[in-house]
């Protein structure tokens, strides 16, 4: 034998056994059944990988610590065995949500109010805006971009980790809210990243507000910063609104020809990005869509096309707010007749198209009074009828919308049973 081949020989053994040392495996296991959790996000060092049919997963990684995660369950991390195997156990989850605008998270009373009710036991999540519908950032960014564009006009949250770590003392699960392309202190200070008319003026909404263009990517950059900021803050979860163009039919200019099969991509390649971008952080990755995108097959003229963004998120939150369905759904004409059957209908339409588990579903519910049909207020009865169906479902909880944060005396207690679903 050559003292080449003698080389190369000792060098690979030496190589297989430093493989081996840095090796890991274990499984994703329930922490109330024991049984391993199919499907599970393990994180090891940079690597991410996908748990098998029996919860196990194995790297050839190295690193300190195994982060897991799994849909319908609170995500964990534990320090990584020396003997190459580590189990990880992952308590069952379903949040009970209340929305928390850039003011309400900033107002005593209302902040108190959502807190007294997650002490009484009737919610156990809070959804907070981190960058709100006309684009403010309320906490102390360190992103340069946020810094010169106007979006720093107030402070409702000093210190985004001592929000967090203060609702996580309480409890709370913590979902950060970021609209993503309606925005305007963005598009003000850069017109040159706005959507615009065909004259070349900014575009600008029935409200008065500006979007972002979805194609450039500089907005969406902008937008994962911010996820990240978040997602290092320590927030459970991260949740994209907005995701969407602001229409069709307007004559609207973008960075290139806003086709349908362009727009639904664009919407894609975001997701993608941040869930790429935010993977080393362990946070659940969420979207808020229209509700008739749980109907439309095509993608509503605005980029969502349910089949497509399941692909890179962890929860789809539909808007099944009964007065978003002014045109009916299928045997439903006057929707806020019927919002268990809004609720349901949808929810368990849009499972016979995608085919994926009713977990990977948490809807927005109507917690305001209706705008489109009646002007009738959505009381307890009204409220509770959609958190039944969200249970009867089998969705990963529910988030209440309540623009003004005022949340009153829903009967929220008598819904504590949609946490725990049966077999976990």
């Amino acid at each position: 034998m050559s003292n080449f081949t003698g080389r190369y020989l000792i060098f690979g053994f030496l190589a297989c056994l430093a493989s081996s040392a840095n090796a890991l495996d274990g499984r994703v296991l329930n922490a109330k059944t024991h049984a391993g959790i199919a499907g599970a996000t393990v994180t090891y060092g940079t690597a991410v990988v996908t748990t098998d049919g029996s919860g196990r997963y194995r790297f050839d990684g190295a690193g300190d610590t195994v982060f897991a995660r799994a849909v319908g369950f609170k995500a964990s991390k534990v320090a990584a065995s020396r003997n190459g195997t580590t189990d990880i156990e992952l308590a069952p989850f379903q949040p009970r949500a209340l929305y928390l605008s850039v003011y309400g998270v900033g107002s005593k009373a209302l902040l108190g109010s959502a807190l007294a009710l997650a002490h009484e036991g009737s919610i156990n999540a809070v959804v907070v805006d981190v960058k709100g519908d006309r684009g403010i950032i309320p906490y102390p960014t360190a992103i340069p971009l946020a810094l010169k564009d106007g979006a720093r006009k107030m402070t409702t949250i000093p210190d985004l980790s001592a929000l967090v770590a203060r609702l996580h003392h309480d409890g709370i699960y913590t979902i950060a809210r970021i609209v993503v392309f309606k925005d305007m202190p963005l598009t003000t200070a850069r017109p040159d990243l706005a959507v615009r008319r065909s004259n070349g003026a900014v575009y600008v909404d029935r409200e008065g507000l500006a979007w972002a263009d979805p194609f450039q990517q500089e907005v969406r950059n902008y937008n994962i910063a911010i996820a990240v900021e978040a997602a290092r803050a320590g927030f459970d979860e991260i949740q994209f609104d907005y995701v969407r163009f602001p229409g069709i039919g307007e004559n609207l200019r973008f960075a290139q020809e806003p086709t349908e099969a362009a727009r639904v991509k664009a919407i894609d390649d975001f997701l993608a990005q941040a869930r790429e971008q935010l993977a080393p952080y362990n946070v659940f990755l969420g979207v808020d869509i229209f509700g008739y995108v749980l109907w439309n097959t095509n993608d509503t003229g605005i980029g969502q096309q349910l089949e497509e963004i399941i692909k890179h998120v962890d929860y789809i939150s539909p808007m099944l707010y009964p007065s978003g369905f002014q045109f009916g759904i299928p045997g439903v004409p006057k929707p806020v007749d019927h919002p268990y059957e809004i609720v349901r209908d949808s929810l368990d339409n849009a499972t016979r198209r995608v085919k994926i588990s009713p977990e990977r579903f948490r809807p927005w519910l109507q917690a305001f009074t209706d705008y489109a049909f009646d002007h009738r207020r959505f009381d307890s009865v009204e409220v509770q009828a959609q958190t039944r169906a969200a249970r009867d479902f089998g969705a990963d909880g529910w988030l209440l919308w309540n623009p003004r944060n005022q949340y009153g005396n829903l009967g929220l207690a008598s819904a504590q049973g949609d946490e725990v679903k049966a077999g976990k």
